[in-house]
Order: C-alpha cells, then structure tokens, then sequence
C-alpha cells in the first residue's frame, strides 16, 4: 500500500503529460490540414490577364491575392478593385473578362469531356460587370451554363455577350445618352443569344440586340440599339495580341478605363 502512494504522483504526471501530447498532435494535424482543406474544391480556371488587384474568396471564407497564372477554384468569389481588369479562361475554354468593381462567384464549374450531361455551370454576377464567351460545355449543352444575377437569371446559346449590373455605382460607364446607366441589369449580345427570365417572365436576345431588367420582378425588355448600354474592356485585356484575335468587348482606346 505505501508503494503504491509513493508511485501515485509519478502516474498521474504520466497521464498528464500523455494528454498533453495527444492535444499537441491534435493541434498540429489540424495546421496540416487547413491548406488542404483550402485546395479541397477543383481547379476550374486560370487568370490569363490582369491590370490591378484581383482577390478570391474561397469557399473557406479565406482570401488571396491572384496574379496571372493564379488558379481558380469552384466556389471562389472573384472581386477586382478600383481600375482592376481581369480575364478568366476555364477548363472548356469559355472566358469572362471583369471590368473594376465587380464580384463574380463561380459557384459551380464541371465540365466532364466523356460525359456531356454532367456537365453544370453556374456562375453568379454578384455587382459589376463582365463579358462572357461560350466555351464547350455551352456549345453541346445550352441549358448546362446559368449566370445568375440579382434580377434575372441569363441562359446562354452559344454567346458572346455583356452583362453590366449597376446599383449607383456604374457612373463611369460610356452610355449613348452620356449619363449614368439606370439601376438594373443591362446587357448586349455580340454572337449567338441569351435567354434572360425571372419572376416577371422570359425575355431572349439576339446578335446585335440590347436589354435591361429593372427588378426582380419586372420582365426583361429589349432595348433600343441607340439607348443600348455595352460593357467595353480595354484592348490589352479583351485580346490575345496584337493581331486582332480572340477580342472580348474591347473598347476604343480613349474608353477603356472605367472608374
């Protein structure tokens, strides 16, 4: 009996330490795994070109600063800056380009290269504006690609086309009047068409048309071509080169920055 009170102490500094240790490893195998749970969602995309500061938000709620080449992950937020341009390329080759002040989510990006009906895009146009250029998954499969709006809904049949949507923040975007675009979604159609619907019905747009939505529950119009609001990107951003290829909205030289 008086061995074992003399031992006593000695046991239960053991288990402490034990305890201890085990807490210790718990800890550091939760640091290990923090980075991994960041690149837990695929890659989906890559920033081609870049003038300005371009941020992700992460599914995780973390944030980075991108740069070209920079991965871009499903479930990222995009958010440029003031005077920030940006252009995405994703995995079937569709781009966006975003002009300064936008927030663009990327909520859902499969594309399956067997298996065309698992294909599902849904990209969501938080404030600002972008230009988007169809890439396979909407060639083959229209209903598969979404751009969620705060107003409407736009589906894409195999497009080239603009959407701009302004909350008293689009006072430096060229419109036909020279002012400032109405509050709502305006957008334009280069190539193809758009189908644009919400609760207030169903709207679709074609090569050379223009169109807005005021609200939610306000149906899309067209809009005339001189009363037509186009988003312009600046030629080093909208291009590959030199040589007038791959152009995305690109806007006149002495238009291409927007504050």
């Amino acid at each position: 009996m008086n061995s074992f009170k003399q031992n006593l102490p000695g046991l239960v500094r053991q288990q402490v330490a034990a305890q201890l240790l085990a807490l210790s490893l718990a800890l550091w195998l939760l640091v290990l795994a923090a980075p991994a749970h960041a690149q837990a969602q695929p890659v989906v995309g890559q920033v081609t070109h870049l003038s300005g500061v371009l941020t992700a938000r992460h599914a995780d709620g973390s944030r980075v600063v991108l740069a070209v080449k920079s991965a871009i992950l499903q479930g990222d937020t995009l958010i440029t800056e003031r005077e920030t341009y940006t252009r995405v390329k994703f995995l079937d080759n569709a781009e966006i380009v975003l002009r300064p002040g936008t927030e663009v989510a990327v909520n859902k990006y499969i594309y399956d290269e067997k298996e065309p009906k698992n294909d599902s895009v849904a990209i969501g146009l938080v404030k600002g504006g972008l230009r988007a250029v169809t890439g396979l998954v909407g060639k083959r499969n229209h209903e598969a690609v979404n751009f969620d709006t705060p107003t409407a809904t736009i589906g894409i049949r195999g497009t080239h086309f603009g959407a701009l949507y302004c909350q008293n923040d689009c006072g430096g975007v060229p419109t036909p009047s020279g002012q400032p675009p109405d509050n709502g979604l305006h957008v334009d159609v280069v190539s193809g068409a758009i189908v644009v619907s919400n609760p207030g019905g169903l709207q679709v747009f074609s090569a050379g048309q223009f169109g807005f939505v005021q609200s939610r529950n306000v149906p899309p119009v067209i809009v005339p071509q001189s009363q037509g609001v186009q988003v312009t990107m600046p030629p080093a951003i909208s291009s590959n080169g030199n040589n007038g290829t791959q152009k995305i909205g690109a806007a006149k030289l002495d238009a291409c920055v927007v504050q």
